[in-house]
Protein backbone atom coordinates (compact mmCIF):
# COMPACT_ATOMS: atom_id res chain seq x y z
CA UNK A 1 0.00 0.00 0.00
CA UNK A 2 1.56 3.26 -1.13
CA UNK A 3 1.43 6.13 1.67
CA UNK A 4 1.20 9.87 1.16
CA UNK A 5 3.39 11.70 3.82
CA UNK A 6 3.94 15.60 3.96
CA UNK A 7 6.95 17.08 4.92
CA UNK A 8 6.49 20.43 7.02
CA UNK A 9 9.70 21.09 7.58
CA UNK A 10 13.13 20.39 5.92
CA UNK A 11 14.28 17.16 6.62
CA UNK A 12 17.71 15.68 6.04
CA UNK A 13 18.38 13.64 2.81
CA UNK A 14 19.26 10.55 4.80
CA UNK A 15 15.43 10.38 5.79
CA UNK A 16 14.62 11.02 2.69
CA UNK A 17 16.74 8.18 1.11
CA UNK A 18 14.72 5.61 3.83
CA UNK A 19 11.68 6.71 2.27
CA UNK A 20 12.82 6.70 -1.25
CA UNK A 21 14.00 2.95 -0.24
CA UNK A 22 10.62 1.81 1.13
CA UNK A 23 9.11 2.40 -1.94
CA UNK A 24 6.94 5.33 -0.34
CA UNK A 25 5.26 8.23 -2.28
CA UNK A 26 5.96 11.59 -1.47
CA UNK A 27 3.73 14.05 -1.71
CA UNK A 28 3.37 17.92 -0.48
CA UNK A 29 -0.04 17.33 1.02
CA UNK A 30 -2.40 14.54 2.09
CA UNK A 31 -6.23 14.34 3.80
CA UNK A 32 -5.78 11.09 5.36
CA UNK A 33 -3.41 11.09 8.73
CA UNK A 34 -2.05 8.37 10.29
CA UNK A 35 1.03 9.05 11.34
CA UNK A 36 2.85 12.68 13.36
CA UNK A 37 6.43 11.93 12.93
CA UNK A 38 9.00 14.53 15.40
CA UNK A 39 12.23 15.33 13.79
CA UNK A 40 13.58 15.83 17.21
CA UNK A 41 12.76 14.98 20.93
CA UNK A 42 10.52 17.50 21.80
CA UNK A 43 6.57 17.56 20.71
CA UNK A 44 5.50 21.47 22.09
CA UNK A 45 3.78 22.19 18.49
CA UNK A 46 1.94 18.77 18.10
CA UNK A 47 -1.30 18.52 19.44
CA UNK A 48 -0.86 15.40 20.91
CA UNK A 49 -4.07 14.50 22.73
CA UNK A 50 -6.12 15.85 19.78
CA UNK A 51 -4.10 13.21 17.52
CA UNK A 52 -4.77 10.44 19.96
CA UNK A 53 -8.39 11.10 20.05
CA UNK A 54 -8.35 10.73 16.01
CA UNK A 55 -6.45 7.45 16.38
CA UNK A 56 -2.83 9.23 15.02
CA UNK A 57 0.36 7.80 16.28
CA UNK A 58 2.98 10.62 17.21
CA UNK A 59 6.18 9.50 17.16
CA UNK A 60 9.81 11.19 17.53
CA UNK A 61 13.54 11.08 17.56
CA UNK A 62 14.49 10.69 20.95
CA UNK A 63 17.74 10.12 20.86
CA UNK A 64 19.42 11.55 17.92
CA UNK A 65 20.35 14.75 19.59
CA UNK A 66 21.62 13.49 22.94
CA UNK A 67 25.17 14.33 21.72
CA UNK A 68 24.91 17.79 20.51
CA UNK A 69 22.27 18.75 23.37
CA UNK A 70 25.49 17.18 25.75
CA UNK A 71 28.09 19.78 23.69
CA UNK A 72 25.59 22.67 23.74
CA UNK A 73 25.57 22.62 27.25
CA UNK A 74 29.53 23.26 27.57
CA UNK A 75 29.59 25.66 24.49
CA UNK A 76 27.70 28.05 26.70
CA UNK A 77 28.64 27.42 29.92
CA UNK A 78 32.43 28.23 28.67
CA UNK A 79 31.02 31.35 26.63
CA UNK A 80 29.30 32.34 29.88
CA UNK A 81 32.59 31.45 32.40
CA UNK A 82 34.63 33.28 30.29
CA UNK A 83 32.68 35.64 28.96
CA UNK A 84 33.24 35.22 25.24
CA UNK A 85 30.14 36.54 23.63
CA UNK A 86 30.67 39.65 25.84
CA UNK A 87 34.41 39.53 24.84
CA UNK A 88 33.61 39.36 21.05
CA UNK A 89 30.99 41.85 20.92
CA UNK A 90 33.71 44.26 22.95
CA UNK A 91 36.11 43.74 19.91
CA UNK A 92 33.83 43.83 16.89
CA UNK A 93 33.53 46.95 18.32
CA UNK A 94 37.07 48.27 17.90
CA UNK A 95 37.91 48.24 22.10
CA UNK A 96 40.35 46.25 23.35
CA UNK A 97 39.01 45.60 27.05
CA UNK A 98 41.46 42.84 28.65
CA UNK A 99 39.01 43.32 31.90
CA UNK A 100 36.49 41.25 31.09
CA UNK A 101 38.20 38.19 33.32
CA UNK A 102 36.20 35.08 33.86
CA UNK A 103 35.95 32.37 36.26
CA UNK A 104 37.67 28.60 35.39
CA UNK A 105 36.08 25.86 35.94
CA UNK A 106 38.42 23.27 37.49
CA UNK A 107 37.64 22.97 40.95
CA UNK A 108 33.98 24.01 41.02
CA UNK A 109 30.58 22.69 41.38
CA UNK A 110 28.40 21.68 39.25
CA UNK A 111 24.30 20.84 39.88
CA UNK A 112 22.81 18.55 36.95
CA UNK A 113 18.82 19.09 37.63
CA UNK A 114 17.72 16.06 35.37
CA UNK A 115 20.47 13.05 35.41
CA UNK A 116 18.76 10.94 32.58
CA UNK A 117 20.46 10.51 29.18
CA UNK A 118 21.91 13.59 28.21
CA UNK A 119 22.50 14.82 32.25
CA UNK A 120 24.51 11.74 32.64
CA UNK A 121 26.44 12.87 29.56
CA UNK A 122 27.22 16.19 31.00
CA UNK A 123 28.52 14.81 34.18
CA UNK A 124 30.92 12.39 32.18
CA UNK A 125 32.50 15.62 30.52
CA UNK A 126 32.63 17.91 33.33
CA UNK A 127 35.37 15.31 35.40
CA UNK A 128 36.96 16.04 32.42
CA UNK A 129 37.25 20.08 33.74
CA UNK A 130 38.01 18.60 37.39
CA UNK A 131 34.43 19.60 38.08
CA UNK A 132 32.41 17.76 41.15
CA UNK A 133 29.25 16.73 40.73
CA UNK A 134 25.98 16.79 41.98
CA UNK A 135 22.56 15.71 40.65
CA UNK A 136 18.94 15.81 41.37
CA UNK A 137 16.68 13.98 40.07
CA UNK A 138 12.96 12.35 41.76
CA UNK A 139 13.74 9.12 39.53
CA UNK A 140 17.24 8.16 40.17
CA UNK A 141 17.29 6.21 43.83
CA UNK A 142 21.22 6.32 46.36
CA UNK A 143 22.26 2.63 44.81
CA UNK A 144 22.22 3.87 41.32
CA UNK A 145 23.85 7.28 42.09
CA UNK A 146 26.68 5.51 43.51
CA UNK A 147 26.78 3.17 40.45
CA UNK A 148 27.15 6.29 38.45
CA UNK A 149 29.53 8.13 40.67
CA UNK A 150 27.17 10.95 41.94
CA UNK A 151 25.90 13.19 44.58
CA UNK A 152 22.42 12.87 44.99
CA UNK A 153 20.84 15.86 46.23
CA UNK A 154 16.98 17.50 47.22
CA UNK A 155 17.05 20.41 44.89
CA UNK A 156 17.44 23.10 47.58
CA UNK A 157 20.37 21.47 48.70
CA UNK A 158 21.80 21.38 45.52
CA UNK A 159 21.02 25.04 44.51
CA UNK A 160 22.89 26.03 47.84
CA UNK A 161 26.03 24.52 47.26
CA UNK A 162 26.75 24.35 43.64
CA UNK A 163 28.94 26.52 41.60
CA UNK A 164 26.85 25.92 38.15
CA UNK A 165 23.76 24.83 37.73
CA UNK A 166 22.67 22.94 34.11
CA UNK A 167 18.89 21.96 33.46
CA UNK A 168 18.06 19.06 31.54
CA UNK A 169 14.86 18.14 32.43
CA UNK A 170 11.49 17.67 30.86
CA UNK A 171 8.65 20.73 30.47
CA UNK A 172 6.03 18.88 32.51
CA UNK A 173 3.20 19.95 35.31
CA UNK A 174 5.98 18.72 38.03
CA UNK A 175 8.53 21.13 36.16
CA UNK A 176 7.06 24.09 35.17
CA UNK A 177 9.02 27.20 36.85
CA UNK A 178 10.85 24.73 39.11
CA UNK A 179 13.13 27.39 39.29
CA UNK A 180 11.75 30.14 40.80
CA UNK A 181 12.20 32.87 42.41
CA UNK A 182 12.68 31.25 45.81
CA UNK A 183 15.44 28.58 44.59
CA UNK A 184 17.07 31.46 42.39
CA UNK A 185 17.72 33.14 45.89
CA UNK A 186 18.60 29.76 47.55
CA UNK A 187 21.21 29.65 45.01
CA UNK A 188 24.92 30.88 45.59
CA UNK A 189 25.90 34.13 45.08
CA UNK A 190 27.52 34.43 41.92
CA UNK A 191 26.68 31.06 40.66
CA UNK A 192 25.62 30.70 37.21
CA UNK A 193 22.90 29.07 35.54
CA UNK A 194 22.08 27.52 32.11
CA UNK A 195 19.41 25.80 30.66
CA UNK A 196 19.59 23.53 27.44
CA UNK A 197 16.36 21.70 28.21
CA UNK A 198 13.32 23.19 27.61
CA UNK A 199 11.75 27.19 28.44
CA UNK A 200 9.13 26.97 31.12
CA UNK A 201 11.44 25.47 33.11
CA UNK A 202 13.16 28.58 34.57
CA UNK A 203 10.50 31.40 35.84
CA UNK A 204 11.65 34.20 33.33
CA UNK A 205 10.83 37.29 35.15
CA UNK A 206 12.47 35.64 38.62
CA UNK A 207 15.31 34.74 36.61
CA UNK A 208 15.73 38.65 35.62
CA UNK A 209 15.12 39.89 38.52
CA UNK A 210 18.15 37.53 40.32
CA UNK A 211 20.60 39.03 37.66
CA UNK A 212 19.68 42.78 38.10
CA UNK A 213 19.77 42.38 41.97
CA UNK A 214 23.45 40.77 41.19
CA UNK A 215 22.71 37.58 43.07
CA UNK A 216 23.58 35.42 40.27
CA UNK A 217 26.92 35.77 37.96
CA UNK A 218 25.26 35.00 35.04
CA UNK A 219 23.04 32.88 32.68
CA UNK A 220 23.03 30.79 29.65
CA UNK A 221 19.58 30.26 27.74
CA UNK A 222 18.85 28.39 24.62
CA UNK A 223 15.48 27.60 24.83
CA UNK A 224 12.54 30.37 26.50
CA UNK A 225 9.00 30.24 27.96
CA UNK A 226 7.98 31.87 24.18
CA UNK A 227 9.89 31.09 21.38
CA UNK A 228 10.97 33.31 19.67
CA UNK A 229 10.46 35.70 22.76
CA UNK A 230 8.63 38.62 22.66
CA UNK A 231 9.77 40.37 25.52
CA UNK A 232 13.94 40.68 25.10
CA UNK A 233 14.61 41.97 28.26
CA UNK A 234 16.56 38.65 29.01
CA UNK A 235 18.36 38.01 25.81
CA UNK A 236 19.59 41.21 26.22
CA UNK A 237 20.85 41.28 29.51
CA UNK A 238 24.85 41.60 29.27
CA UNK A 239 24.79 38.68 32.23
CA UNK A 240 23.20 36.48 29.82
CA UNK A 241 24.36 34.46 26.87
CA UNK A 242 21.31 33.51 24.46
CA UNK A 243 21.18 31.12 21.43
CA UNK A 244 17.79 30.53 19.34
CA UNK A 245 17.21 27.06 20.14
CA UNK A 246 20.36 25.37 18.71
CA UNK A 247 20.67 22.08 20.88
CA UNK A 248 20.00 20.01 18.64
CA UNK A 249 21.47 22.44 15.33
CA UNK A 250 24.67 20.07 14.19
CA UNK A 251 25.41 18.75 10.63
CA UNK A 252 25.40 15.19 13.18
CA UNK A 253 22.81 15.32 14.94
CA UNK A 254 20.23 16.60 12.10
CA UNK A 255 21.24 13.40 10.01
CA UNK A 256 20.32 11.27 12.58
CA UNK A 257 16.96 12.97 13.58
CA UNK A 258 16.10 12.42 9.72
CA UNK A 259 17.00 9.05 10.35
CA UNK A 260 15.55 8.47 13.43
CA UNK A 261 12.04 9.97 12.39
CA UNK A 262 11.92 8.20 9.47
CA UNK A 263 12.56 4.73 10.35
CA UNK A 264 9.96 5.30 13.55
CA UNK A 265 7.08 6.80 10.53
CA UNK A 266 7.75 3.84 8.42
CA UNK A 267 7.82 1.42 11.28
CA UNK A 268 4.65 2.82 12.22
CA UNK A 269 2.51 2.75 9.11
CA UNK A 270 3.77 -1.04 8.99
CA UNK A 271 1.49 -1.32 12.24
CA UNK A 272 4.49 -1.83 14.29
CA UNK A 273 4.05 -1.40 18.33
CA UNK A 274 8.14 -1.11 18.64
CA UNK A 275 8.11 2.79 17.79
CA UNK A 276 9.40 6.05 19.92
CA UNK A 277 5.23 6.92 19.93
CA UNK A 278 4.38 9.74 22.59
CA UNK A 279 0.75 8.75 22.57
CA UNK A 280 -0.76 5.33 22.59
CA UNK A 281 0.32 3.08 20.00
CA UNK A 282 -1.82 3.16 16.84
CA UNK A 283 -3.12 -0.58 15.84
CA UNK A 284 -4.58 -0.62 12.18
CA UNK A 285 -5.96 -4.23 13.28
CA UNK A 286 -7.95 -3.19 16.46
CA UNK A 287 -7.75 -5.41 19.19
CA UNK A 288 -8.33 -5.35 23.31
CA UNK A 289 -4.41 -3.89 23.83
CA UNK A 290 -5.50 -0.43 24.09
CA UNK A 291 -8.01 -0.37 26.77
CA UNK A 292 -5.41 -2.44 29.07
CA UNK A 293 -2.38 -0.22 28.30
CA UNK A 294 -4.71 3.20 28.92
CA UNK A 295 -5.61 1.72 32.25
CA UNK A 296 -2.18 0.06 33.04
CA UNK A 297 -0.71 4.08 32.17
CA UNK A 298 -3.00 5.15 34.68
CA UNK A 299 -2.50 2.91 37.63
CA UNK A 300 1.08 3.51 37.03
CA UNK A 301 0.53 7.55 36.79
CA UNK A 302 -1.85 7.23 40.14
CA UNK A 303 0.76 5.16 42.15
CA UNK A 304 3.56 7.23 41.01
CA UNK A 305 1.46 10.54 42.37
CA UNK A 306 0.77 8.88 45.80
CA UNK A 307 4.59 7.43 46.39
CA UNK A 308 5.93 10.84 46.02
CA UNK A 309 9.26 9.45 46.05
CA UNK A 310 11.91 7.96 44.46
CA UNK A 311 10.27 4.83 43.10
CA UNK A 312 13.10 1.87 43.76
CA UNK A 313 10.79 -1.37 43.09
CA UNK A 314 7.87 -1.78 40.78
CA UNK A 315 5.44 -5.17 41.16
CA UNK A 316 2.71 -5.56 38.86
CA UNK A 317 0.43 -8.78 39.20
CA UNK A 318 -1.59 -9.73 36.24
CA UNK A 319 -4.62 -12.09 36.80
CA UNK A 320 -6.69 -13.16 34.16
CA UNK A 321 -5.31 -11.71 31.18
CA UNK A 322 -4.53 -13.19 28.02
CA UNK A 323 -0.96 -14.02 26.62
CA UNK A 324 -0.82 -11.24 24.33
CA UNK A 325 -1.97 -8.40 26.71
CA UNK A 326 0.76 -9.01 29.57
CA UNK A 327 3.91 -7.31 28.25
CA UNK A 328 2.08 -4.45 26.81
CA UNK A 329 0.05 -3.69 30.22
CA UNK A 330 3.77 -4.06 32.45
CA UNK A 331 5.31 -1.82 30.15
CA UNK A 332 1.97 0.78 30.06
CA UNK A 333 2.34 0.53 33.83
CA UNK A 334 5.56 1.45 33.77
CA UNK A 335 5.32 4.32 31.81
CA UNK A 336 2.73 5.63 33.67
CA UNK A 337 4.98 5.62 36.96
CA UNK A 338 7.51 7.30 34.97
CA UNK A 339 5.74 9.82 33.12
CA UNK A 340 4.69 12.35 36.13
CA UNK A 341 8.43 13.00 35.77
CA UNK A 342 10.03 12.52 32.79
CA UNK A 343 7.27 13.41 30.47
CA UNK A 344 7.48 13.26 26.43
CA UNK A 345 11.02 11.57 26.77
CA UNK A 346 9.59 7.93 28.30
CA UNK A 347 7.59 6.03 26.05
CA UNK A 348 6.99 2.35 25.15
CA UNK A 349 10.22 1.52 23.87
CA UNK A 350 12.57 2.77 26.13
CA UNK A 351 10.94 2.59 29.18
CA UNK A 352 12.56 -0.39 30.96
CA UNK A 353 15.90 0.72 29.40
CA UNK A 354 14.88 4.42 31.29
CA UNK A 355 14.02 2.28 34.60
CA UNK A 356 17.23 0.27 34.34
CA UNK A 357 19.46 3.04 34.13
CA UNK A 358 17.89 4.78 37.35
CA UNK A 359 18.06 1.05 39.77
CA UNK A 360 14.12 0.74 39.46
CA UNK A 361 13.38 -2.69 40.24
CA UNK A 362 10.25 -4.06 37.44
CA UNK A 363 8.44 -7.26 38.70
CA UNK A 364 5.80 -8.93 36.73
CA UNK A 365 4.08 -11.56 37.60
CA UNK A 366 1.25 -14.08 35.94
CA UNK A 367 -1.80 -15.25 37.49
CA UNK A 368 -5.29 -16.93 36.38
CA UNK A 369 -8.23 -15.39 37.32
CA UNK A 370 -9.22 -14.75 41.01
CA UNK A 371 -11.84 -13.09 42.86
CA UNK A 372 -14.54 -11.26 41.46
CA UNK A 373 -12.68 -9.44 38.34
CA UNK A 374 -12.05 -11.83 35.46
CA UNK A 375 -9.35 -9.95 34.67
CA UNK A 376 -7.29 -7.24 37.39
CA UNK A 377 -3.89 -5.61 36.95
CA UNK A 378 -2.56 -4.88 40.76
CA UNK A 379 0.51 -2.21 40.89
CA UNK A 380 2.52 -2.48 43.79
CA UNK A 381 5.23 0.66 43.62
CA UNK A 382 7.37 1.00 46.57
CA UNK A 383 10.75 3.36 47.39
CA UNK A 384 11.97 5.81 50.19
CA UNK A 385 10.29 3.76 52.67
CA UNK A 386 6.72 4.33 51.47
CA UNK A 387 4.69 2.04 49.20
CA UNK A 388 1.71 2.87 47.15
CA UNK A 389 -0.56 0.03 46.37
CA UNK A 390 -3.40 0.20 43.58
CA UNK A 391 -5.78 -2.81 41.55
CA UNK A 392 -7.90 -2.14 38.45
CA UNK A 393 -9.87 -3.49 35.68
CA UNK A 394 -12.12 -2.64 32.56
CA UNK A 395 -15.46 -2.53 32.91
CA UNK A 396 -17.19 -3.99 29.61
CA UNK A 397 -14.22 -3.97 28.04
CA UNK A 398 -13.65 -0.22 27.44
CA UNK A 399 -14.03 1.32 31.12
CA UNK A 400 -11.03 1.57 33.50
CA UNK A 401 -11.53 1.35 37.06
CA UNK A 402 -9.86 1.47 40.14
CA UNK A 403 -10.72 -1.31 42.09
CA UNK A 404 -8.48 -1.76 44.78
CA UNK A 405 -6.34 1.34 46.60
CA UNK A 406 -4.49 0.81 49.52
CA UNK A 407 -6.11 -2.33 50.87
CA UNK A 408 -9.56 -0.29 50.63
CA UNK A 409 -12.91 -1.44 48.11
CA UNK A 410 -13.91 1.07 46.68
CA UNK A 411 -14.41 1.75 42.91
CA UNK A 412 -12.99 5.40 40.58
CA UNK A 413 -12.17 6.14 37.18
CA UNK A 414 -8.60 7.07 37.12
CA UNK A 415 -8.83 10.55 35.61
CA UNK A 416 -8.93 14.09 36.57
CA UNK A 417 -8.02 16.04 39.41
CA UNK A 418 -8.48 13.90 42.36
CA UNK A 419 -8.30 14.44 45.65
CA UNK A 420 -7.47 11.39 48.08
CA UNK A 421 -8.31 11.80 52.12
CA UNK A 422 -7.52 9.26 54.34
CA UNK A 423 -8.96 10.41 57.75
CA UNK A 424 -9.94 8.50 61.20
CA UNK A 425 -14.18 7.73 60.80
CA UNK A 426 -15.71 9.93 62.66
CA UNK A 427 -19.20 11.65 61.70
CA UNK A 428 -19.36 14.87 59.80
CA UNK A 429 -15.35 14.31 58.31
CA UNK A 430 -17.20 14.42 55.10
CA UNK A 431 -19.26 17.81 55.57
CA UNK A 432 -16.10 19.59 56.86
CA UNK A 433 -14.30 18.69 53.97
CA UNK A 434 -17.01 19.79 51.78
CA UNK A 435 -17.12 23.23 53.59
CA UNK A 436 -13.30 23.64 53.03
CA UNK A 437 -13.90 23.04 49.14
CA UNK A 438 -16.82 25.26 49.01
CA UNK A 439 -14.90 28.17 50.66
CA UNK A 440 -12.53 27.72 47.93
CA UNK A 441 -14.54 28.07 44.82
CA UNK A 442 -13.78 23.52 44.57
CA UNK A 443 -16.79 21.86 43.14
CA UNK A 444 -16.92 18.22 43.80
CA UNK A 445 -18.18 16.29 40.62
CA UNK A 446 -17.59 12.53 42.79
CA UNK A 447 -16.74 11.33 45.56
CA UNK A 448 -16.03 7.58 46.41
CA UNK A 449 -15.98 6.52 50.36
CA UNK A 450 -14.64 3.32 51.90
CA UNK A 451 -13.75 2.51 55.59
CA UNK A 452 -11.61 -0.08 56.95
CA UNK A 453 -11.72 -0.46 60.93
CA UNK A 454 -11.37 3.16 62.75
CA UNK A 455 -9.94 4.44 59.41
CA UNK A 456 -11.52 5.61 56.29
CA UNK A 457 -10.93 6.99 52.58
CA UNK A 458 -11.97 9.21 50.25
CA UNK A 459 -11.29 9.87 46.66
CA UNK A 460 -12.81 13.06 45.10
CA UNK A 461 -13.14 13.91 42.01
CA UNK A 462 -12.71 17.52 41.86
CA UNK A 463 -13.82 20.07 38.66
CA UNK A 464 -11.02 22.68 39.84
CA UNK A 465 -7.18 21.77 40.37
CA UNK A 466 -7.34 22.02 44.46
CA UNK A 467 -4.08 24.56 45.64
CA UNK A 468 -1.65 23.55 48.05
CA UNK A 469 -2.63 25.81 50.73
CA UNK A 470 -6.03 24.23 50.31
CA UNK A 471 -4.36 20.30 51.03
CA UNK A 472 -2.64 22.14 53.97
CA UNK A 473 -5.60 23.13 55.61
CA UNK A 474 -7.67 19.92 54.98
CA UNK A 475 -4.31 18.41 56.77
CA UNK A 476 -4.72 20.46 59.65
CA UNK A 477 -8.57 18.90 60.15
CA UNK A 478 -7.87 16.84 63.54
CA UNK A 479 -9.62 13.93 61.83
CA UNK A 480 -7.97 14.24 58.57
CA UNK A 481 -4.66 11.95 58.46
CA UNK A 482 -3.57 13.46 54.46
CA UNK A 483 -4.87 14.79 51.71
CA UNK A 484 -2.85 13.92 48.30
CA UNK A 485 -3.73 15.40 45.13
CA UNK A 486 -3.45 13.44 41.71
CA UNK A 487 -4.04 14.93 38.59
CA UNK A 488 -4.58 13.02 35.94
CA UNK A 489 -5.86 14.95 33.04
Amino acid sequence: MAHRILLADTLDPAGLALFKEAGVELLRAGKRLKVVGRAGIGVDNVDVAAATELGILVVNAPTANLMSATEHTFALLLSLARRVAEADASMKAGEWNRKLTGVELQGKTLGIVGFGRIGQRVADRARGFEMSILAHDPFLDAAAARRLEVELLPLADLLARADVVTLHVPLTDQTRNLIHGDNLANMKRGALLINCARGGVIDEEALLAALESGHLGGAALDVFAEEPPGDLRLVRHKKVVATPHLGAQTREAQERISVETAQMVLAALSGSLAVAAVNLPFRPTGGRVEPYMALGESLGRLASSLLDSAPQRLQVDLWGLDEPLRAPVSVAVLKGVLTPFLGEAVNYVNAERIAEGRGIEVVRSTHSARGDYPQLVDVILSGGGRTAELGGTLFGERDPRVVRFENYRLEFRPEGNLLVLENRDRPGVVGKVGTMLAEADVNIADIHLARRGQDALAVLRLDQEPSPALLERLTRLPEVKSARRVLLG
